[in-house]
């Protein structure tokens, strides 16, 4: 594998931006360190970090690049702020980022990468379980899967759950007041609704949380409203809570899961 960081300028953002990048590459080595994969039309995932991260936590708190050594995928892991993938109200334009300018970017700097949806893929904790599963609902033309771990899926229904975490004003800094939220572009179970109601093929999803996480309850309403739905969709609970430990965990579940093949 190759592990690259890469300075990019966003025009949509208007700054500098940086990601974290791994790239299937052939390697023959006698010390355990091989690797292997193919060279065109690799499968990318785009991994998504949450409140408080960057493009480099998934390298830092999990072993990221060991668990796809020997998958032949790609991995994007782009740093955007605390701004929740979401064009927010002080016009920092994160979703427009996320969902389109970035995947141009990274075509053209790295055109190895699939251009195909059934092997592109969005994968992220927390606030990044938020944007995944958001790029999955109302992206589903450019996903074949998406997973969320630990996320915060039901925006709108558990309100109580985003202002534990911050004051209100920084919530309607991103989403405007949070009275607006529910059946809005930022309301995952709007999306949900919207996708259904127009009849559009959705990805696949998949849905994790701790036991113990305050945000078990958001990921139990989402997966009910998915069934209800007859979305094809995979939901698992189990020890742990709000952490790396149960994010590195995790994430190789989510790796064996994801249609690589």
């Amino acid at each position: 594998m190759a592990l690259l960081q890469a300075n990019i300028y966003s025009n949509v953002l208007e700054m500098e931006v940086l990601m974290d990048v791994i790239l299937p590459q052939r390697t023959e080595k006698k010390i355990g360190t091989a690797s292997k994969g193919q060279l065109t039309d690799v499968p990318v995932m785009y991994l998504l970090h949450g409140m408080g991260g960057n493009h480099s936590v998934w390298q830092r708190r999990t072993s990221i690049e060991r668990y796809v050594a020997d998958l032949g995928l790609a991995v994007i892991m782009p740093s955007t702020d605390l701004g929740w993938y979401t064009d927010t109200t002080y016009d920092m334009k994160y979703w427009t980022f996320i969902s389109e300018e970035l995947p141009e970017i990274c075509h053209e700097l790295f055109p190895q990468l699939t251009t195909k949806r059934e092997k592109t893929f969005a994968v992220g904790l927390s606030m990044g379980g938020y944007g995944a599963l958001k790029l999955g609902l109302a992206r589903p033309e450019n996903f074949g899967a998406v997973a969320s771990l630990s996320g915060a899926v039901d925006l709108a229904g558990r309100v109580e759950d985003l202002l534990a975490l911050r004051g209100k004003a920084y919530w309607e800094g991103i989403f405007g007041p949070l009275e607006k939220v529910p059946g809005s572009v930022n309301d995952p179970m709007y999306l949900l609704k919207q996708l259904v109601d127009e009849k559009k093929q959705a990805p696949k999803i998949y849905l994790c949380c701790g036991e113990e996480d305050m945000l078990l309850h958001a990921n139990k309403n989402m997966a009910a409203a998915l069934e209800k739905n007859q979305l094809e969709y995979q939901f698992e609970t189990g020890p742990g809570n709000h952490n790396w430990i149960f994010w590195d965990a995790w994430i190789q579940k989510v790796l064996a899961w994801l249609p690589l093949d």
